[in-house]
């Protein structure tokens, strides 16, 4: 499967991208708004995974060619800048392709880290709403501890909760995130629970800003 990660050059995007790189056979297409840029993160990527014995697929291109290339488009992006990529890159989607959104909208004060709750209720239902018709949003990987993802030899013993509309969408990304190693994906229901999902984010952030053996916190559900 080609899995394209939009601003596949800022942190969740490289540990996805090196994750999937490492434990998958999946086709890995970095997106960039800049090509060149994108191109050298992949090479960069491609020789990190080197290193370690890993020959990967993974390639970079500017946001729209990278989408193009895609069944699955992950918008590692921030939550102000989701709605902007998605439009852009929509005439490239095909009906039956996945978005992912693991995008979260916070604010910060003296006290910590907050979540925002947009307008249409949740940061994947902006998502959903800017999505061509035919392509179902699915809101994932929004608790992750960004530098522990991007370093393959960590472990990771941590899940992700799932939101989706589309049952089969919900399955396809789940089976993505089961395929990580040490990574779990636990449905949480429909879109119109995004917004209690998304909300666990700062909670993890303000814990790991609080608690200095904690940096790298997770959440795993039993």
């Amino acid at each position: 499967m080609e899995i394209a990660l939009l601003g596949g050059t800022g942190d969740i995007g490289e540990g996805l991208a090196l994750r999937w790189a490492s434990d998958t056979d999946h086709e890995v297409i970095i997106g960039s708004r800049d090509a060149e840029r994108a191109a050298n993160k992949a090479e960069e990527y491609r020789t990190e995974l080197d290193s370690r014995g890993v020959e990967a697929d993974v390639s970079g291109y500017e946001n729209s060619e990278a989408a193009a290339r895609a069944t699955v488009v992950v918008t590692a992006v921030p939550a102000y800048h989701l709605t902007d990529t998605i439009e852009a890159v929509a005439d490239d989607l095909d009906e039956g392709d996945i978005l992912v959104s693991p995008a979260v909208g916070m604010k910060r004060d003296e006290d910590g880290m907050h979540y925002n709750k947009p307008g249409a209720g949740s940061v994947t239902a902006l998502a959903a709403d800017a999505a061509p018709e035919g392509v179902p949003v699915v809101g994932a990987f929004h608790n992750l501890a960004a530098d522990r993802l991007a370093t393959p030899d960590a472990d990771l013993d941590v899940d992700t909760l799932v939101v989706g509309d589309d049952d089969d969408a919900v399955e396809t990304v789940s089976g993505l995130t089961d395929a990580i190693d040490g990574l779990r994906a636990v449905s949480a229901g429909g879109i119109a629970n995004a917004a209690e999902v998304e909300g666990i984010t700062p909670l993890v952030i303000n814990i790991a800003m609080n608690n200095d053996d904690m940096h790298d916190v997770g959440v795993k559900f039993h």
